[in-house]
């Protein structure tokens, strides 16, 4: 039987979401790459400007990821329909879907242009807090396309077409480069902008990206049986309702991720440079090995959904399964890595021996939650799949909110331990999310098959 856990079987699927994740995982890189650019090349231009990125980027980054997690649920939708044979619901689909985007990404810019009276708070210099500020209003212009982007890449991935995804994400990973060249320097005449010259190249970037998938869109072959730009169409409520139904659940548990992160790198901040700095290298490694699995979940949406579609529950737990082994594997190789070379990388990021010393120790922690990020951001993309989304946001809210950042607190502040302590309170809090969206996966998975959506014979 195909959907049976044999080494053939599992091979076949592994190949599959291999195919649909790798130029995803270029894609998540490349996007990674556009605020490195901005922090290194910002950091040539003076301090200040850098700490008003650091400041700007730090509400861009929040908001940023809460649409991308909105967006999310036009995977699952167009997975459905697709595996289902409903080629003709896609359209009308993703043309609603880009109607939500407009009203999602304008209450995202108002949510990004309020947030900075956070800033009044922060004892800043007027100059930072002034270049910060702009930043944030002139990134602003890029969230109406970004979430629309967002939606049709979550159109593209679930008709099996990703590698658009890479390209583009290349493309505008060479665009944001040489405008932030030519902007935050001044050069050929331009304005010296300094950081807020990375706000106004990230903004147009996001337009550019846009731009470039509809014209993907318009001309590859793949999008022909379900192109939606055949006429134009008004907003149709109950389908938009549907999409932020499940859209936002998603877009709160990446909303509640980033949020506990970044309160973590503010509460370790108050023990010094050598602490901050070690843990910054160690949160960053951590972040660039998260999109390998990452990249697997978003395939994981597209292969579970699409089997739902078809009504064949048993290939979507295979599926499932398989996914979650594929991101857990990649997990311990990772951890290994991190281990063995913990040394050597915190050397590639610093000469300052303190910090090398102490970034080595808290990659201890970080191989060690390789493990339960892999396992937890797999099983949570599978139940995504299956058109679930309150379920992880309750675990995930749990998870963070319940247990990392108040253990990471009592570990830290209350006995002292520092950026060890809140460490440990992040392994746990995944841990608890990993093992609890592993049971909510099986139990899903066997109630579907249970409902009698096999389809026989297969």
């Amino acid at each position: 039987m195909p959907h049976t856990f044999t080494l053939p079987n599992v091979r076949r699927e592994i190949a599959a979401l291999w195919q649909l994740a790798w130029p995803v995982l270029i894609g998540q890189l490349a996007n990674v790459g556009m605020g490195v650019a901005d922090v290194a090349m910002t950091g040539h231009a003076s301090a200040d400007e850098l700490a008003a990125v650091a400041l700007g980027a730090s509400v861009w980054g929040i908001i940023l990821v809460t649409v991308t997690g909105i967006m999310m649920a036009v995977n699952s939708i167009v997975a459905h329909d697709v595996g289902a044979g409903a080629l003709d619901k896609v359209p009308h689909m993703v043309r609603q879907a880009l109607w939500a985007s407009v009203g999602v990404g304008v209450a995202a810019a108002l949510l990004a242009n309020l947030a900075i009276l956070v800033f009044d708070y922060l004892h800043l210099t007027p100059h930072v807090q002034a270049q910060a500020t702009l930043f944030v209003h002139f990134i602003s212009i890029g969230l109406v396309p970004l979430a629309a982007y967002r939606a049709l890449y979550g159109y593209s991935a679930s008709i099996n077409e990703t590698k658009p995804v890479m390209v583009i994400a290349l493309l505008g990973l060479a665009f944001n480069v040489v405008v932030n060249w030519l902007l935050i320097f001044g050069h050929f005449g331009l304005p010296k902008l300094g950081g807020v010259g990375c706000a106004v190249a990230t903004g147009l970037c996001m337009w550019l990206m846009l731009g470039a998938m509809l014209l993907w869109i318009r001309f590859a072959p793949a999008y022909r049986a379900t192109y939606p730009f055949t006429h134009w169409e008004w907003p149709h409520w109950p389908e938009i309702r549907n999409t932020l139904r499940l859209g936002l659940p998603i877009g709160v548990t990446y909303f509640a991720e980033v949020s506990a992160f970044g309160a973590v790198s503010l509460l370790v901040a108050r023990y010094g440079v050598v602490e901050v700095s070690a843990h910054q290298i160690a949160l960053n490694f951590s972040s660039l090995t998260f999109m390998v699995p990452l990249s697997f979940g978003i395939a994981l949406i597209t292969r579970v959904g699409q089997a739902m579609g078809e009504g064949d529950a048993v290939r979507a737990r295979f599926v499932s399964w398989v996914g979650v082994g594929m991101s857990l594997a990649f997990g311990l190789l990772s951890a290994l890595l991190m281990v063995a070379l913990r040394q050597q990388i915190a050397a590639a990021y610093t000469s300052d021996l303190a910090v090398q010393a102490l970034c080595a120790y808290l990659l201890l922690f970080a191989a060690l939650f390789q493990l339960f990020d892999a396992t937890q951001v797999a099983a949570s993309s599978a139940i995504r799949g299956y058109k679930v989304t309150r379920a992880p946001m309750q675990i995930q809210l749990l998870a963070f909110w319940g247990f990392a950042l108040p253990l990471g607190c009592w570990l830290g502040l209350g006995h002292d331990m520092a950026a060890a302590g809140f460490w440990i309170g992040l392994t746990i809090g995944l841990t608890v999310a990993a093992v609890l969206l592993s049971w909510a996966l099986q139990r899903l998975a066997t109630r579907r098959v249970a409902e009698g959506k096999t389809v026989l014979g297969r």
